[in-house]
């Protein structure tokens, strides 16, 4: 289903975040005021409509492209499976969270290339819309041209600015083996080759702010959405927001969710976060964030599931209403990635759509992107 069709009799989510029965006309791929001449009627009086997620950060897809350390999958197979993936959780718009670093492996320089190159040959076939986040280790100097060369491209990629670096030398210096070795298997290399690489890139260290202005300044020229990466301080906040960059991604403490939010900024945490009542690191506790109200957004990060079943949690805890959980993966990331025609139902918007069953535990029916029917369930007729 591509062209014209109406949703009948569901509870839809307004853009005011009220709850009320009401149709949903879809013509050319969008929501249009008044029912298309042609077109099937889709029975949704059972259900609730609701505007399709958006994910501002999930890097999941990486193992489906590399499922074993050392192991690399066919490229169009891989992200296929991913497609389908984002369809079965109401993933309309998903950012991919690609790193481009000094590490080897699936976190290469050269395994970014592979990446975008082939993104751009394989979007025509498939359902979801595919961004990208770059994440660019600070201290990969030999990625610059590349991420010049890729915020020219269409869609503009976003790019988030991490220091994973600093950490793993400390963790050398500390010999704290465990992490080590964890990063050497994800980097398919020895823990040796892994160290000398790392040892490799520790020089820049002087050269890394110098560095992160020039690739903001790239951006802005490019108008693509920055973000700063596992901020730990309110200086370090300052100095990001002083570069250009809203969001603040995975900060580390209250104090720096804090500070964003109190501008207008968005900050950005973990479903996974949510669905096990805390960090996998160790690190702030999303529902007490947005309990406190310093997160506003939520990214799928290693889970696509993560999205939906959390604001499942989130209502089903009181946490939140419908409206203000569903904001925090679909209107809120629509908005801190300047993506104005989604995460909204209203008239002109992308017909980017999710049926769910809400009665005991969710259940998703339906998903639409752009008008297109990616996924239906017998219970919807």
């Amino acid at each position: 289903m591509t062209s014209s069709f109406s949703l009948i009799g569901g509870t839809v989510l307004t853009p005011d975040g009220a709850s009320e029965i009401a149709d949903i006309h879809v013509a050319n791929g969008r929501i249009v005021d008044a029912k298309p001449a042609t077109g099937q009627q889709i029975d949704c009086r059972e259900f609730h409509v609701l505007p399709g997620i958006v994910d501002v950060h999930g890097d999941a897809f990486e193992v489906e492209l590399y499922p074993r350390p050392g192991v690399e999958m066919d490229f169009r197979i891989a992200m296929q499976s991913v497609d389908r993936q984002l369809m079965a959780n109401g993933i309309t718009t998903a950012c991919h969270g690609l790193t481009a670093s000094w590490e080897p492996g699936a976190r290469s320089l050269a395994a970014a290339r592979r990446f975008m190159a082939g993104l751009q040959g394989l979007r025509p076939d498939l359902m979801a819309n595919h961004h990208v986040q770059l994440r660019w280790e600070v201290f990969a100097r030999d990625a610059i041209n590349d991420i010049a060369d890729w915020l020219a491209t269409e869609p503009t990629p976003a790019i988030a600015f991490n220091d994973h670096t600093t950490e793993t030398l400390r963790a050398i210096d500390a010999g704290e083996q465990e992490k080590l070795d964890k990063w050497a298997k994800r980097a398919g290399v020895s823990l040796g080759q892994y160290v000398a690489a790392v040892q490799g890139v520790s020089h820049l260290a002087d050269a890394v702010p110098a560095q992160i202005r020039e690739v903001a300044e790239l951006a802005k020229r490019q108008g693509a959405v920055m973000l700063a990466h596992d901020e730990s301080t309110i200086e370090e906040r300052h100095l990001h927001r002083g570069l250009g960059m809203r969001i603040s991604e995975f900060p580390l403490t209250a104090d720096v969710a804090a500070d964003a939010v109190g501008v207008g900024e968005y900050v950005v945490m973990g479903g996974p976060n949510v669905l096990r009542s805390g960090s996998h690191k160790g690190f702030m506790s999303a529902e007490d964030a947005i309990r406190g109200g310093i997160c506003n957004v939520l990214a799928s990060d290693y889970y696509y599931p993560s999205l939906f079943h959390a604001a499942e949690r989130l209502v089903a805890r009181g946490v939140l209403s419908m409206a203000e959980a569903w904001a925090l993966i679909s209107q809120n990331p629509a908005a801190a990635l300047g993506l104005v025609d989604r995460g909204q139902i209203k008239p002109g918007n992308r017909a980017d759509l999710v049926v769910v069953d809400c009665v005991q535990n969710w259940r998703l029916v339906q998903t639409f992107v752009g008008g297109a029917m990616a996924r239906f369930d017998k219970a919807a007729r």
